[in-house]
């Protein structure tokens, strides 16, 4: 029997949609990077360009706590036009503006409009898909998803080069658009009036007093803000790396696309896998010991034999983004597991808990660049190694319970 959705498009292209949802965010990240020397030499600001990122990951943070209910509440893709049309607007925005302090705050409603195409891609897929269809749709996406990476640096690349680097807040523009369009005139209601839930102040504090007073959902969220904030300090700081410690940002942009793209490609094929036989904790804490290993080895590199500095980098940025593919999707995975009953809001509450704090997080380790890329390694190193006690902790704590996963 077809769902509503194949009643209207098929299944290729409803996975191509969710993808394209979901690639919001990793588009309206990756594509500012190769620009920073450019928007830090129009608007002076020496190094502050990466505040671009980690105020749109602030917004993103706290748009992720309120998208999933306003979702129950007005629908679906009246929450996804809601947010498009912010998204639009403060797009148009920091496009026009010659004030790097409105640039930020537009940068902040934008991220907090992305949280609708991040929030509801999946709320729209659990509408219309239960149990394995589910698991496959959004196995499907995000394989597609994996690969905005690959060509969102070349293409902010060339776009600054040819326009400006202004030219690539059109093109956010230019995507949300589309996106809007697409799911206007091809994407059915997932949820219909009679199942949604109005929005009450009661309900949200009872759920997220609910959602924190569980202990293994507390280390989850610290676990996953430890990941977030690898991913985050990375993106924040890369760009300045390959320019200023190594002197190769001319292609800064190719290096950083093949990378992500064949370690975040590699993780989609392998977790699969690995999951079964390891389980999710365990496969998280191996992940995260990785991390401190893959850290510690660079920085013994940048001292010991510096002349292999850059392949030492390259190497441990590639174990970076893989390990973090091996953690986030399990660590959420584990977080839903007793929460069941509140599934969608414990996803919103943990992901906008995990990436607000993350954010914090990457503009600090920002704010230490000192021209080499040890502050920036150090600091993942230390993260990775709370993220492995944190993990040891609820490995304990389940194991007293009996549980298995």
């Amino acid at each position: 029997m077809k769902t509503t959705s194949e009643r209207v498009i098929g299944r290729t292209e409803f996975v191509a949609m969710i993808a394209m949802m979901f690639a919001t965010i990793a588009f309206s990240v990756d594509s500012m990077l190769a620009a920073f020397p450019q928007i830090e030499a129009e608007l002076g600001v020496p190094g502050k360009a990466y505040l671009m990122i980690t105020f749109f990951m602030a917004g993103l943070a706290f748009g992720t706590l309120i998208a999933g209910p306003i979702s129950d509440a007005i629908g679906r893709k009246n929450t996804l036009y809601a947010g498009g049309i912010l998204y639009i607007a403060s797009g148009l925005v920091a496009w026009q503006s010659h004030d790097y302090t409105v640039i930020l705050a537009a940068r902040v409603v934008q991220g907090f409009a992305a949280s609708a195409p991040r929030v509801v891609s999946l709320a729209v897929v659990r509408d219309l898909y239960q149990g394995r269809q589910m698991a496959q749709i959004v196995s499907f996406a995000m394989i597609l998803f994996t690969l905005v990476p690959t060509f969102a640096p070349a293409m902010g690349d060339l776009l600054q080069m040819a326009f400006g680097w202004r030219s690539i807040l059109l093109s956010f523009v230019l995507f949300s658009v589309i996106t809007i369009l697409w799911v206007g005139l091809r994407l059915p209601e997932s949820l219909p009036q009679a199942k949604r839930v109005p929005l009450s102040v009661s309900n949200i504090i009872a759920s997220t007093t609910e959602v924190l007073q569980n202990p293994t959902v507390r280390l989850t969220i610290g676990v996953q803000c430890v990941a977030f904030a690898l991913i985050f300090s990375l993106i924040s700081m890369v760009q300045p790396i390959y320019d200023q410690s190594f002197g190769r940002a001319v292609y800064f942009a190719y290096w950083f696309g093949g990378i992500a793209a064949v370690s975040a490609f590699s993780t989609s094929l392998l977790n699969a896998f690995l999951v079964v036989r390891f389980g999710m904790r365990r496969l998280v804490t191996l992940a995260m010991a990785g991390q401190v290993f893959c850290a510690a080895t660079a920085l013994l590199v940048f001292r010991l034999a510096p002349q292999y500095a850059f392949p030492a980098f390259v190497f441990w940025q590639f174990m970076l983004i893989f390990l973090t593919g091996l953690s986030v999707g399990n660590l959420n995975s584990i977080a839903l597991e007793p929460m069941g009953h509140i599934a969608g809001f414990t996803a919103s509450v943990t992901g906008a808990v995990s990436t607000f704090a993350a954010a914090g997080i990457a503009t600090l380790v920002g704010s230490r660049f000192d021209g080499t890329p040890i502050p920036l390694v150090v600091t993942c190193c230390l993260l990775a190694a709370i993220g492995l006690m944190l993990m040891w902790r609820m490995n304990i704590l389940e194991n007293r319970l009996g549980r298995n996963a």
